[in-house]
């Protein structure tokens, strides 16, 4: 989920979309194998599922795929977002380590001109 108050930028979104739409892909073909089978074998020992007519069996196949292909969708989207959100906190992590390095080297700058200046004044 998104905090409230980010925004995403479009290639963002897009990258999001597409690693959703490849999970959905993935999805359906993995539950379209699955409920294939599932059929097949209602057939051959099923009188039940063989009495059925042909339209329910293809809702029942194409319910299959969609809920597979749902539920690999929202798994590569979670996953996505978790990998963005680790990114996020590792560039604001660096970016503060960053910040902290610079004040350090400000200060032994500082120090240095000091220590410099106090030197000088010592030798006159």
């Amino acid at each position: 989920m998104v905090p409230h108050g980010t925004s995403r930028t479009a290639e963002e979104l897009t990258t999001a979309n597409n690693e959703a739409l490849k999970g959905a892909a993935v999805g359906a073909a993995k539950f379209g194998i699955i409920t294939a089978i599932l059929g097949l074998s209602g057939t051959v020992f099923s009188p039940v599922y063989r009495s059925l007519t042909i339209q329910f069996k293809v809702f029942i196949q194409m319910s299959g795929m969609t809920l597979g292909g749902w539920i690999e969708a929202d798994r590569r989207f979670r996953a996505w977002e978790g990998m963005r959100v680790r990114e996020k906190r590792r560039e604001r992590a660096l970016e503060r380590d960053e910040g902290v390095w610079k004040e350090w080297e400000r200060l032994v700058e500082v120090k240095g001109k000091e220590r410099d200046g106090g030197e000088e004044g010592k030798a006159k």
